[in-house]
């Protein structure tokens, strides 16, 4: 089991910077490959960026790539997304979310962090 609370959710103008922040608890951290994932009212949950177990790997949806930066630090059981240049179209919960190394399912989800972004 993996426990994720999402932080640093807020309301920021456009062209601003947030980071989140994703604390894990339980079972090793650095088993988990991490992703962070985002639903906007009235639609699907999409995907934002992921981080293998080492953090030697990274991928970006093409919405954010250039923009959002995906990192983690094990000794800390956290990963972060640092967001620049923030749109109205950022506007969603956040969510963090754990798989496996081999796996392709994210098993465990944080509560997810509501990030608004006001033109």
């Amino acid at each position: 089991q993996v426990q994720l609370v999402e932080s640093g959710g807020e309301l920021v103008q456009a062209g601003g910077s947030l980071r989140l922040s994703c604390a894990a608890s339980g079972r090793a951290f650095s088993n988990y490959d991490m992703g962070w994932f985002r639903q906007a009212p009235g639609k699907e949950r999409e995907f934002v960026a992921a981080i293998s177990w080492s953090g030697g790997s990274k991928n970006y949806a093409d919405s954010v790539k250039g923009r959002f930066t995906i990192s983690r630090d094990n000794a800390k059981n956290s990963v972060y997304l640092q967001m620049n240049r923030l749109k109205p179209e950022d506007t969603a919960v956040y969510y963090c979310a754990a798989r496996s190394g081999g796996s392709s399912v994210y098993r465990y989800w944080g509560q997810g962090t509501q990030v608004t972004v006001s033109s």
